[in-house]
């Protein structure tokens, strides 16, 4: 494990985020760390179908959601 050293800003907005998403701090980063490093590599993709294949590489089943 490294330490990556970042602005008290992104630190702040990165709290923020982990709290709504039920995540640690270090979670939260490193989520949106390698959503970014999966878009720059496939930058064609959504995020949503980044998403969508990073759930069937786990081998998570999907699960329909239907707005009230």
């Amino acid at each position: 494990m490294g330490i990556v050293k970042i602005g008290d800003e992104l630190h702040e907005e990165i709290r923020r985020a982990s709290t709504v998403m039920c995540r640690s701090i270090n979670a939260q980063a490193e989520f949106w760390m390698k959503i970014g490093m999966l878009a720059e590599a496939n930058p064609t993709l959504s995020f949503n179908d980044i998403v969508k294949m990073q759930l069937e590489a786990a081998q998570v089943g999907s699960v329909d959601v239907v707005a009230a």
